[in-house]
C-alpha cells in the first residue's frame, strides 16, 4: 500500500471517529487507547502485527463499534495472527474452558489460544511477527486471568525481542484498593503477582509495574509502550459498553465480583447458570429465604455449580456501589453452611492469595479484624504502585 493511500485511509477513519464522538452522550470525553489511531498506526505501518485480543477489543461506542482487528485490516495493516485469552476470541467460552486454535472465518486470520495447550506465545508463534499489540478490557481484579495472559505475553515478547504496545482501557474498579496481598507461595494462573485483590490500576499501568518490579522470568524486561486513555483519571467512573466475559453481564456484577468471587472455591453458588451472575448467592442447605434461584446450563456456564438445584439465598442486585472488599457475604455463608469442614476447598488459597483468610474465617475473626491484618501490606503496595501511575 502506498503511503498516500495509507494516510488517506487514516484521515477518513479519524474524521469518521471525530464525527461519531460528537454524538456520543455518556462517555464521549474518555477515549480508550485503541481509539487514538494517530498515536500508533504509524508505528505498525508496513509491519507484521500480532494482537492479543477478544470480543472487548472494540473501537468507538455502541452502536457504531468496530473490532480492532477489522479496523486494522481495513486500514491495510498486516494482522498476521491473534492471541486469544480465557473465554476465547469471541468471549463465549465458559470459565476455565480449554480452547483450541482456530482460523477466524471472517478475516482468515489465525487465532492462537492462550487458554488451551499453552498460556504463553512460543518462539515459533512470534517468528514472523514484528510487533505485538495488547487490547483487552480488564476489570481490575487480581484473579481475573487476563492479567496472567498479559504477564506471559510480556515474557514471550521479552524473550524474543518483540516490542509490545498496550492499548490502554479503563478499569471499572479503579477507584479503590483492597484485599489481602498475594503471597509468593500461592502463585498460580489465578494470581501471579504480590498485589491486593483490587489494585486500582489500568492494565497499561499494571504492565509498567510488571516491567519495573522485574516480575518476569529471570528479571527480563519487555520493550513496552502504552497508548494511554485520554480524559481519564483514577476517579473516573466508566460503564463498559459490553460484558468483558460471559459471567459479568453488567456494572453491578463487575462491582461485586471482587467480593463474591471469594465464594467460588466454596460450595456456594454465586449465580453462574442464571442471568444474575455475581449478583446473588445461595445454597440448597441454607434455611429457606424469601429469594431463591436454580442454576441451569446457559451461556457462559455449561455445567454450573448446583445445576438444577433450588438454592435459598440472597439477592444483591440493588446493592449500592461497593468501594471495598465486602467480607460479610463470605462470613455469612460460612456461618450458614452446616458442614464447616467442607466449606473451603483446596483452591480457595489461590483466590484469596493467602492461607490466613481461611484460618481467620474459621476462627471467628470479625471483618474489621481481618481487614486490619491486610493494612500494612496494602500500604507497602501503594508505595510501589505510585511509581507506575499514568493518570491523576
Amino acid at each position: 500500500m502506498s503511503n498516500s493511500l495509507f494516510v488517506s485511509k487514516i484521515t477518513y477513519l479519524l474524521l469518521f471517529s471525530f464525527a461519531f464522538n460528537s454524538f456520543v452522550f455518556s462517555q464521549s470525553k474518555i477515549k480508550v487507547g485503541a481509539e487514538q489511531l494517530e498515536k500508533y498506526l504509524s508505528i505498525i505501518q508496513n509491519k507484521k502485527v500480532a494482537i492479543v485480543s477478544n470480543h472487548s477489543s472494540v473501537i468507538s461506542d455502541y452502536p457504531y463499534s468496530i473490532h480492532i482487528v477489522d479496523s486494522l485490516i481495513n486500514l491495510g495493516v498486516t494482522v498476521s495472527k491473534v492471541f486469544a485469552p480465557e473465554h476465547g476470541f469471541r468471549g463465549t467460552k465458559a470459565n476455565g474452558e480449554y480452547i483450541k486454535d482456530e482460523v477466524d472465518l471472517k478475516t482468515k486470520v489465525k487465532i492462537i489460544s492462550l487458554h488451551g495447550k499453552k498460556r504463553k506465545p512460543s518462539q515459533k508463534d512470534l517468528d514472523e511477527v514484528d510487533v505485538v499489540l495488547f487490547d483487552i478490557q480488564d476489570v481490575g481484579v487480581r484473579f481475573y486471568t487476563y492479567l496472567s495472559t498479559l504477564h506471559y505475553v510480556m515474557e514471550a515478547c521479552a524473550e524474543n525481542k518483540k516490542p509490545l504496545i498496550i492499548l490502554d482501557r479503563p478499569n471499572p474498579n479503579i477507584f479503590y484498593i483492597d484485599g489481602p496481598v498475594m503471597e509468593s507461595e500461592n502463585k498460580s494462573f489465578l494470581g501471579m503477582h504480590p498485589v491486593p485483590i483490587v489494585y486500582g490500576m489500568t492494565i497499561g499501568e499494571y504492565a509498567m509495574m510488571i516491567n519495573g518490579e522485574k516480575w518476569l522470568l529471570n528479571d527480563l524486561k519487555c520493550n513496552l509502550s502504552v497508548i494511554p486513555i485520554s480524559n481519564y483519571s483514577h476517579n473516573s467512573r466508566y460503564e463498559l459498553p459490553l460484558r468483558p466475559s460471559p459471567n459479568l453481564p453488567n456494572k453491578t456484577s463487575i462491582n461485586l465480583y471482587p467480593s463474591l468471587c471469594l465464594l467460588e472455591q466454596t460450595p456456594i453458588s454465586i449465580g453462574r447458570g442464571t442471568e444474575m451472575q455475581f449478583q446473588i448467592y445461595g445454597h440448597p442447605l441454607f434455611k429457606e429465604t424469601e429469594f431463591s434461584f436454580k442454576p441451569i446450563s446457559n451461556f457462559g456456564s455449561k455445567n454450573p455449580k448446583l445445576k438444577n438445584e433450588k438454592c435459598n439465598g440472597f439477592d444483591l442486585r440493588n446493592t449500592k456501589e461497593v468501594k471495598e472488599i465486602d467480607l460479610k457475604w463470605l462470613i455469612n455463608s460460612y456461618s450458614k453452611y452446616p458442614d464447616k469442614n467442607k466449606f473451603f476447598n483446596s483452591n480457595f488459597i489461590k483466590i484469596s492469595g493467602t492461607k490466613s483468610l481461611e484460618d481467620q474465617i474459621k476462627n471467628g475473626w470479625t471483618e474489621k479484624e481481618i481487614k486490619k491484618s491486610w493494612s500494612k501490606k496494602i500500604s507497602n503496595f501503594k508505595r510501589i504502585r505510585e511509581k507506575y501511575l499514568i493518570y491523576p
